[in-house]
């Protein structure tokens, strides 16, 4: 990386670190975009060069933080049984992260557009994943025929409504119940 798209990825972070702080501190309807910059050592102008609106930057945050979560767990093998320990871990660790629970907590409106109206970059980068992940598991023979790009999309749904909806059952299913009641369903889903 020359320094120059160093200096800009550490301005960038910076920026992006600052929204994170102000969301899990005030909530996204409170973050400002002149307290983001604020807070990131930097001009106005300098983050409206990189992002529009405060939205903007929540979507880049949302996308770093879910591919930098995804990123930080490994799968243990490409048979489904290990694909499927990849996904829950991935869901309890994005479930389980401050600044998206803060979103979730103190603006669901905007995770619901991210989640439910249009497919992000976020999103996006876990069907690549997941996609990746299931041609693994059908060469193996552990994953069902089927299109994987299909499949993908599927589990991320299933996935997803699991992770947006923990709260709610929590008293119902306690984390091993939660773990271990998505595992079955995405096994019972992908199995041969």
């Amino acid at each position: 990386m020359s320094s120059s798209n160093a200096d800009q990825q550490s301005v960038d972070d910076a920026i992006l670190d600052a929204a994170a702080e102000l969301i899990t501190q005030l909530g996204a309807r409170r973050t400002q975009l002149a307290e983001i910059a604020r807070r990131a050592g930097v001009s106005r102008p300098t983050v409206y060069r990189r992002w529009p609106d405060v939205r903007a930057v929540i979507g880049a945050l949302l996308t770093r933080e879910i591919a930098a979560t995804q990123a930080k767990v490994t799968r243990a093998g490409d048979d489904r049984e290990s694909v499927v320990a990849w996904i829950v871990e991935v869901a309890v660790r994005i479930r389980d992260h401050a600044v998206l629970g803060a979103l979730l907590h103190s603006d669901p409106e905007v995770l619901f557009e991210y989640v439910t109206e249009r497919l992000g970059t976020s999103q996006r980068g876990l069907l690549d994943a997941l996609r990746g992940a299931l041609v693994l598991g059908q060469r193996h023979g552990s994953v069902r025929a089927g299109e994987p790009a299909e499949l993908a999309a599927m589990v991320l749904l299933i996935a997803q409504s699991t992770v947006q909806s923990y709260r709610m059952v929590a008293q119902l299913l306690p984390e091993e119940a939660w773990r271990r009641e998505l595992a079955r369903a995405l096994n019972g889903y992908l199995a041969p």
